[in-house]
Parts: C-alpha cells; sequence; structure tokens
C-alpha cells in the first residue's frame, strides 16, 4: 500500500501541471515526452498497472490451488486483493494521462466498474458470518453484550439508555424481509454508515472535550464511558449484520454474476489494447 501511494503521489506532484492542461495544449509542455502513455513513465505506469491487475487473479486462483491456499489467511489475502484492485486502474488513469476513448476508453471504464464492485464485494464479504454457527454465536455474543450493557448502565451515570437507543435502533429481520436487495443493501450501508456520528453525538452528550475528541469522533479519556459506547456499538453491528444476513447472501450472489464477467472482459480488452499497441509500434 504505502508503495504505490508513494508512486502515485509522486507522480501526481511532478505531472500536476501537465495533467490539469486540455489534452490539446499538452504536447507542447516539457513533460509531454515523458508522461504520454507512450512515454517512458507512461509505459512504466502501464507496466506496474498492468502487472497489478493480473496479480489480482491470485486471489482466486488461492481459491482453487491447494498448495497456494495454505499461504497466509484468506482475510489478508482478500485485503491485498482490494488493494491490488484499487491501486491498478490509479495507476493506468495515470497511464491513459486521463483520456479515456477508443477501445483503451471502454476497457478503462471496465476497469473502473471492477474496481467498484470489488469495494462492494469486500463490504459485502465482512458482512457474512465464515462458519456455519457463527450466527448463532452472533446472538450468543449478542445477548451477553446486552446483559454487560445493562449492568454497565446501571453502576454510572454518564450516558442512559434513552441516549444509547438510537445507535441500538436496527431494523429488524421481518422489515428486512420486506425491502428490495437494492434497498436492503442502501439501508445496511447507512446503518453502518451513520453509526459514527450517532456515537459522536453519544460522547459530545455526555461532555466529553469536543476539540480534544473532534466533536466526538475520536475517543474519550473517559474509560466508562469508552466501554459503555464500545458495547452499544458492538452490539448495533452484530443485530446489523443478524438482521440482513439472508438479504446479504442474495446480493453477494448477484455480485458474482456482475463481478466475475467485468474482470475477465476487463482482462481480455487489456491483452487486445497491449497487442495492438506493440503491433502498431506505440512504445
Amino acid at each position: 500500500m504505502a508503495f504505490y501511494i508513494a508512486v502515485l503521489g509522486w507522480v501526481t506532484v511532478h505531472g500536476f501541471n501537465y495533467y490539469r492542461l486540455p489534452l490539446q495544449e499538452r504536447a507542447y509542455h516539457p513533460l509531454n515526452r515523458e508522461l504520454r502513455p507512450s512515454g517512458p513513465i507512461g509505459l512504466g505506469l502501464a507496466f506496474l498497472g498492468v502487472a497489478s491487475f493480473f496479480c489480482i487473479y491470485l486471489y482466486a486462483i488461492r481459491k482453487r490451488w491447494k498448495p497456494l491456499g495454505k499461504i497466509g489467511k484468506t482475510r489478508n489475502w482478500l485485503d491485498i486483493h482490494v488493494v491490488l484492485g484499487v491501486a491498478a486502474p490509479a495507476l493506468i488513469t495515470f497511464h491513459a494521462a486521463f483520456r479515456t476513448n477508443n477501445l483503451a476508453g471502454i476497457a478503462y471504464w471496465i476497469m473502473m466498474a471492477v474496481m467498484a464492485s470489488g469495494l462492494i464485494g469486500r463490504y459485502l464479504y465482512a458482512q457474512i458470518p465464515r462458519r456455519i454457527n457463527a450466527a448463532e454465536l452472533s446472538l450468543q455474543e449478542m445477548q451477553a453484550m446486552t446483559d454487560e450493557l445493562t449492568e454497565q448502565l446501571q453502576t454510572q451515570s454518564l450516558v442512559s439508555a434513552e441516549e444509547l437507543k438510537p445507535l441500538l435502533a436496527v431494523p429488524s429481520k421481518e422489515r428486512v424481509e420486506a425491502m428490495s436487495v437494492l434497498s436492503a443493501l442502501l439501508v445496511m450501508c447507512a446503518c453502518d454508515l451513520k453509526r459514527p456520528f450517532l456515537v459522536a453525538r453519544i460522547r459530545r452528550r455526555a461532555g466529553a472535550a469536543r476539540v480534544a475528541t473532534l466533536l466526538g469522533l475520536r475517543p474519550s479519556p473517559e474509560r466508562g464511558l469508552e466501554k459503555i459506547i464500545g458495547l452499544a456499538r458492538q452490539r448495533s453491528w452484530i443485530a446489523t449484520k443478524i438482521s440482513f444476513l439472508s438479504k446479504t447472501h442474495q446480493v453477494f450472489h448477484l455480485w458474482h454474476v456482475v463481478h466475475r464477467p467485468f474482470s475477465y472482459s476487463f482482462a481480455i480488452l487489456v491483452l487486445v489494447h497491449v497487442g495492438n499497441a506493440l503491433l502498431m509500434g506505440y512504445y
């Protein structure tokens, strides 16, 4: 990750004045020779971007090739898969000098669709229990958290049960089942996105220093308050995961239908683009 950030950061700073010019004026810029798609830096970004993209398929190969499956944890492989899936499009964008037309343009927008669907897939992956009995264990864990949270609330005066209600409020399974797949996905995302802001409001109402905690977005030094917030936030997350579990499975199945064809079609278009560039002498 640091390597890609360094490369992209350097290219951004080095070529800022070049990339912000209209296309018709770039040919007269001193950096055009090296930053154009066929220039030394442009080609370097292309090679690194294409190599990174094809390394993405190692995650899928690992699932089917037992020797590779014994190396590392699936979650770490998935994280690398996501990092490469974000870095490769960024590198290709700079390689193309932000020009998206012709065959390369089609490949580019398919690549962006692959990246977007990959980020959605990573989010969905985190919502699905990895074990058969994980849902039952989550229910038990949630009940244990509820009991501990009730006990903690009774022994302090920093925050009341009423103030925790918005954070603990999660759509019921029955309500979720009545939603369409798209609506369920949007509501689930909304629940996860608003959780940090609900936590921040609890901290502010409990008297946490606004400046030191960035309006409640960062933890306060009050351990008792943070313990209660931690329990409530974890309970909210588990309850959301359980309520949306059935819909998440449906969305994840649909996601596979979209993500794989896009990724394979992009790989084919990349090979066609590279072959065409070599044949035409654009290097």
